[in-house]
């Protein structure tokens, strides 16, 4: 066992050496885990921010102002007017994502207890916002309705709803993002690092240096896992703690040791199936248009872009095999919820069987192609 680990170790010094020649590699893991990170998580926005708005006002009355009033910064920009035969123009050309339609004696019929028809023409094209947005502004239009008639507040309602926001209480899209872009580096970078130590053996011809040792498939395997995933798991420590915490301003509830194990143990599962998809690959083209779907599959079934409820029965039992999504739950519970080990051990188990699995799998490839090679 020593003599497996001291291969073991100095094969990875070898993989290390190898990697921070590659100065292409470091650039693209230093831009991923820093400039790429901020530029998901400000660049990209999932709530309402500074949405168009164009009003017809067909009332000019002091509500209809109070209602054009009431759509601010920062969800809304200030509402533009229109006439209504200039809508259906506006909306074709995508110039308004919500355009309010007004109708002629709206607060005369509210105050002789009449109940007019407001129409809300919304641009889906703009799916997120249109969604949000319009909840927006249906609560608005029902404040200023319920300001209007009631200007005193005398009238109790009939149900006092009090919203309790945990984890996120300002509902910042940019918290959110930060941390699942990490994560998402975590996934592409570690599975593209090392199946690419392994074509660059098998291209340049040092695989054949390898096969004259007394070196076993393990021990070249365990050594590009570790090797390769060493530099992630720095790499996405210090992204999370100088990006993530201190330049984008997001709080970290958990513990990042937990967080970092969790990684670990995350890597142990990517890397080995890195390993596994570039042993049934020829070239690093071929590797690419493998890892690419598959990394694509992991991340949009994690449940870090829609929830694993609303996913098909069949597809929530099927995604079980995925580490990525064991991994997303997670990160969530330690980074925002700041759960502790107590909590995320059934994660942090579920991770280590299917890193053992996928090694299982890939050190069967790995010794079948390494008997081709000879």
């Amino acid at each position: 066992m020593r003599h497996w680990l001291a291969n073991v170790w100095y094969l990875g010094r070898k993989e290390l050496s190898s990697l921070l020649a590659d100065k292409v590699l470091l650039a693209l893991i230093l831009y991923s885990f820093t400039l790429s990170v901020h530029t998901v998580a400000t660049g990209v926005k999932t709530d309402v921010d500074k949405a168009r708005v164009a009003i017809v006002d067909n009332d000019r009355s002091a509500l209809s102002h109070r209602i054009g009033d009431a759509l601010l910064p920062p969800y809304f920009r200030p509402p533009d007017r229109l006439d209504r035969g200039a809508v259906d123009g506006a909306m074709d050309r995508g110039e308004y994502t919500f355009v309010l339609d007004l109708p002629p004696e709206m607060e005369a019929d509210l105050r002789r207890g009449h109940s007019p028809t407001v129409q809300l023409n919304i641009d889906a094209t703009a799916m997120t916002q249109a969604g949000i947005g319009s909840a927006y502004i249906q609560q608005i239009i029902a404040q200023e309705v319920a300001g209007m008639l009631d200007p005193r507040g005398e009238s109790p309602a009939p149900v006092t709803l009090v919203s309790r926001t945990f984890f996120n209480p300002n509902l910042e899209g940019m918290w959110f993002q930060a941390v699942m872009a990490v994560i998402q580096y975590i996934t592409i970078l570690s599975v593209l690092l090392v199946g690419a130590a392994v074509i660059r053996e098998r291209e340049h011809g040092t695989i054949e240096h390898l096969l004259v040792m007394p070196l076993g498939a393990s021990e070249i395997a365990a050594a590009k896992i570790w090797a390769n995933g060493l530099v992630i798991l720095v790499a996405s420590g210090l992204s999370l703690k100088f990006v993530v915490e201190l330049w984008l301003q997001v709080p970290v509830q958990g513990s990042l040791a937990l967080f970092l194990a969790g990684v670990a143990l995350y890597l142990f599962a990517t890397t080995s199936l890195g390993i596994l998809l570039a042993t049934v690959t020829r070239s690093m083209p071929q590797f690419s248009l493998i890892a690419i779907p598959v990394f694509m599959v992991l991340n949009m079934l994690s449940g870090a872009t829609s929830p694993l409820e609303s996913m098909p029965p069949f597809m929530q039992w099927l995604i079980q095999a995925s580490p990525t999504m064991h991994f997303v739950k997670l990160a969530q519970a330690v980074l925002y919820r700041g759960a502790g080990l107590d909590l995320v051990w059934p994660q942090m188990l579920v991770l280590a069987a299917l890193g053992g699995l996928f090694l299982s799998a890939a050190l069967s490839q790995f010794r079948a192609m390494l008997a081709r090679s000879q």
